[in-house]
């Protein structure tokens, strides 16, 4: 199995809805930060050795199609050049709205990484570096997150061949995406999660 799928977007755009969806598609196991959570021994290494040029995809990837959220999207580069015949999704939300959940969820848990259970002190330090290099470091302002958002998806289409990006909204559901990946529609819903509330619960259920 390789990677098939892609995605650009970065934490809090629907990356677990697009995670949930790639899978009901059969382009799945679907690799999400939640993953990494599960086999923190396994996978914080490996991102780690990614962050300082030593990055092994084969390894990280093995057994998953696709690969979604943090930290592939703060890789976008790379994996378009290890994967050339992979496709991207680039997700995103209004940049304000999504300024608001990020720093409501995401940032405030890396601000607060000094205070982490210290079994979870090295993943929040490998987020912290993942999310930085991606644009977001500690201390922006609300004004200063939106224009690192839009700079980011914006360096996404720039970089990406359009014959192998999608920008994606996960409110537009099945449509766009079944076509980008040339896939039946399901007759079910598209699945919408992670919710501010279902972020914390997650986070503290893999801790």
């Amino acid at each position: 199995m390789t990677i098939q799928v892609l995605g650009a977007g970065v934490g809090r755009t629907g990356t677990y809805s697009l995670k949930l969806a790639l899978e009901r598609l059969g382009v799945g196991p679907c690799y999400h930060m939640e993953e990494v959570l599960r086999q923190l021994s396994v996978h914080v290494p490996l991102w780690s050795a990614a962050l300082n040029g030593r990055p092994d995809w084969a390894e990280t990837y093995r057994g998953y199609a696709s690969a979604v959220d943090w930290p592939t999207a703060g890789f976008f580069r790379e994996l378009a050049a290890a994967y050339p015949d992979a496709r991207f999704i680039l997700t995103h939300r209004d940049a304000q709205r999504w300024a608001d959940s990020f720093d409501a969820t995401i940032y405030k848990l890396i601000g607060e990484r000094d205070n982490a259970p210290s079994e979870t002190k090295a993943w929040l330090a490998m987020c912290h570096q993942v999310i930085a290099k991606t644009g977001f470091p500690s201390g922006l302002s609300r004004a200063e997150l939106i224009a690192r958002f839009v700079a980011h998806n914006e360096t996404v289409k720039q970089t990406i061949p359009a014959d192998r990006l999608l920008v994606y909204e996960v409110k537009d559901g099945w449509g766009p995406l079944c076509r980008f990946l040339d896939l039946p529609m399901p007759r079910d819903d598209f699945p919408c999660s992670n919710g501010r509330a279902e972020f914390w619960d997650r986070v503290s259920s893999g801790m």
